[in-house]
């Protein structure tokens, strides 16, 4: 191992659950508004996953007063405060940007069955 990778070591996060393209995810950030520092959630479904170690990071996108927003996020940063997954969404291609065209409920993906 190198020098490099011992220190990224320090720096991953091990209280991530389990993310994949498809999920419904509340992503709680910390947002510096001047002095002032809040955590603001942003809840939305998963388009992508880019990198991977202490680069990995998602987009997440949301429909919010009939704008589609999307946000990227790293998910090891100090920033984030946590992420959990509100439900997982069937998804069969990695990167679900066809979703920039749907609105309202075309816009929603099928949620995963569960083997129970």
């Amino acid at each position: 191992m190198t020098v490099l990778d011992e220190i990224v070591q320090d720096q991953l996060r091990t209280d991530l659950p389990l993310i994949a393209t498809g999920d419904t995810v509340k992503v709680s950030a910390k947002v510096v508004e001047g002095t002032r520092e809040r955590i603001q959630v942003f809840e939305g479904t998963v388009m992508r996953l880019r990198g991977g170690g202490i680069t990995r990071s998602i987009t997440v996108r949301r429909i919010a007063s009939g704008v589609g927003v999307e946000r990227t996020f790293k998910i090891n940063s100090p920033r984030i405060e946590k992420i959990e997954v509100v439900r997982h969404g069937v998804a069969r291609r990695a990167q679900l940007y066809f979703l920039r065209d749907r609105v309202g409920k075309a816009a929603t993906l099928r949620e995963r069955r569960t083997n129970s």
